[in-house]
């Protein structure tokens, strides 16, 4: 993965244009949310590359929680500079959209934030639909098929150490609470060395206009994203 590909930056502040962003999704994150289309109405910055682009930024700390309040869509945002344990991600006008809370040791290590990095992305795109259709198949309930809105809510890693050189990434659980027409999904993982673990983190998101589970209707929304998907890399 070469992340510069994927931003462009004038000091601390980034932008991402809409074709970045939503070939980082396809090609980097194995992601064909809608919500990252370029002509998407609702378009917004995969939250996976905001998280890719802060470790490069910030460098990577032992413990880091990461939460996504406002979608980033074709707008420049500005990573604060100084070794700060509580981060604020904002535009220009001081909107929000990430904030970041940190404490440990941190390193700027290029080749260990570049594994990291790419091993959380490539497990983060597995969600759907292997992990989320299960999840809401067993609770009787789906997306809206008309308006597919699943969106990330947060992260976060907690690392026993930093001296580490290939860390792999393993799923250990995925769990789907309901309130009403709400969901919030939990993807638990831990980071492994040789064999050893490591370290462990957990991936949260946020599902809207829940319905009742209807099989057909969702065999049909996971055949047309994967002939969007084959369409695409076809390409």
């Amino acid at each position: 993965m070469v992340l510069a590909n994927y931003f462009t930056a004038k000091g601390n502040q980034v932008k991402f244009t809409r074709d970045q962003a939503s070939r980082f999704a396809k090609d980097i994150a194995n992601d064909f949310n809608p919500l990252h289309n370029p002509d998407a109405k609702m378009f917004c910055v995969p939250g996976d590359l905001l998280f890719s682009v802060a470790l490069d930024y910030l460098g990577l700390s032992r413990h880091m929680h990461f939460t996504f309040s406002g979608m980033v869509r074709d707008n420049a945002v500005i990573f604060p500079d100084g070794d700060l344990s509580q981060i604020d991600v904002v535009d220009e006008t001081g909107k929000q959209y990430l904030s970041i809370e940190r404490e440990g040791d941190t390193t700027h290590d290029p080749q260990l934030i570049g594994c990291l990095s790419s091993r959380y992305v490539a497990f983060s795109g597995k969600a759907f639909p292997h992990i989320l259709v299960p999840l809401m198949a067993a609770e009787g309930v789906m997306i809206n098929p008309a308006r597919p809105l699943v969106m990330y809510q947060s992260m976060e890693i907690y690392l026993d150490r930093l001296d580490l050189s290939d860390p792999k990434l393993e799923s250990t659980g995925s769990y789907l609470d309901i309130q009403g027409k709400k969901g919030t999904v939990r993807l638990d993982f831990r980071f492994m060395e040789a064999g050893i673990q490591v370290g462990r983190g957990a991936k949260y998101m946020a599902l809207r206009g829940l319905q009742p589970y209807q099989d057909e209707v969702m065999q049909h929304v996971i055949a047309e994203y994967n002939d969007y998907k084959q369409a695409y890399t076809a390409n």
